[in-house]
């Protein structure tokens, strides 16, 4: 199936020669002289690249359709990360590699959406902030309390993030999926 470049939108998916490709944002150009172009931002869906390329208008390129499921993380089993699907309960071993870093902030339990090309998983959608137990941090000394002073902890996935000095171990935070940066106390 394909699409012309005069029809492209944010966030469609293409199968370009150089790998699965998101649009980030396109413009048409229309110079005095010569014929019409579209100038491109792709993001590759599988390595988070972001290139820019230009087409001719009305240039057909592969359109790819990408099907998102909500599925839940169940375990993990070697170097497979093990998804269920919330409505047929049928169970997914996915590769790491194919999760890219999201994976440090999945816990058991977790709800996710997963991206699939061709019945092949491409990549994981996580919610923006997620809530994590502290493993393990250094105390906060008393009267160590320099405005914005931050300490390095060790969250219940493994992710170590950069916190202020008064959260302790066994406390809840709320960490970005998208940065993994510390919020807030939860």
């Amino acid at each position: 199936m394909s699409v012309s470049t005069n029809d492209l939108k944010n966030g469609m998916a293409l199968d370009l020669p150089e790998g699965l490709v998101s649009v980030v944002e396109f413009q048409h150009v229309k110079p005095g002289k010569g014929g019409a172009f579209v100038r491109t931002k792709l993001k590759n869906l599988r390595t988070g690249s972001v290139v820019d390329k230009t087409f001719r208008a009305d240039e057909k390129v592969p359109l790819a359709v990408i099907d998102k499921r909500e599925m839940q993380y169940l375990y993990r089993e070697g170097s497979s990360y093990v998804f269920m699907d919330s409505d047929s309960y049928e169970q997914l071993p996915v590769d790491a590699g194919e999760l890219g870093q999201a994976v440090r902030n999945l816990k058991e339990g977790d709800k996710a959406v997963l991206p699939t090309y061709q019945d092949r998983v491409i990549g994981i959608e996580l919610l923006a902030v997620i809530e994590l137990t502290v493993t393990e941090t250094e105390p906060g000394v008393q009267g160590d309390r320099v405005s914005g002073a931050r300490k390095p902890a060790t969250l219940e996935t493994g992710l170590v993030v950069q916190m202020p000095l008064f959260v302790e171990p066994g406390g809840r935070i709320k960490v970005d999926t998208r940065t993994g940066e510390y919020l807030a106390r939860a």
